[in-house]
């Protein structure tokens, strides 16, 4: 019987870099299809349920308090015409706060709102408050006015319920 064939020399020193380049691809490849595969299962949901991060949170926010309406009382104003013949705009206002604990707060300084609405009105002119445009420019000062009036309340609002201009 013969003895066995040695390896050449060449083919021995060959093995122990095939085995190191095989390692090295499967120290590589094993973290990255694991990571594929978590991204693939967090993406489609399935990590999230089985981690319990799906289920609806226990806190429901309160819904917030329905508005309190405030009447203004009637105002009569006569507009800047600028002509000898007198125009007049009688408006009714209702104000829109958004906290209920701040209507006492609106009752307190009724006269300063009034006293600011009215000296807006008495400078408007009656071509301002023509059309829809021109009531919306109102009522946008009127509420600006507002709020500087009732400060530090707020008044998110302002309603006409009548309004006349002659």
């Amino acid at each position: 019987m013969s003895a066995p064939e040695e390896p050449a020399a060449e083919d021995v020193a060959e093995q122990p870099k095939q085995a190191s380049g095989k390692r090295k691809l499967i120290l590589i490849a094993i973290p990255v299809v694991l990571v594929l595969a978590l991204a693939g299962l967090w993406f489609s949901g399935v990590l999230p349920h089985l981690l319990g991060m799906d289920k609806p949170k226990a806190h429901v926010e309160e819904p917030p308090p329905p508005p309190t309406y405030v009447d203004v009382p009637e105002m009569v104003a006569n507009l800047n015409s600028g002509t000898h013949r007198a125009s007049y705009i009688k408006v009714v206002v209702r104000v829109e706060v958004p906290k209920p604990d701040d209507v006492a707060k609106v009752k307190a300084v009724m006269p300063r709102l009034q006293d600011l609405m009215q000296t807006y009105l008495r400078e408007m002119r009656p071509d301002e408050l023509r059309g829809s445009a021109g009531t919306y420019r109102l009522r946008e000062e009127l509420l600006a006015r507002a709020n500087v009036a009732v400060a530090p309340a707020r008044i998110s609002d302002v309603l006409f319920t009548q309004m006349i201009i002659q």
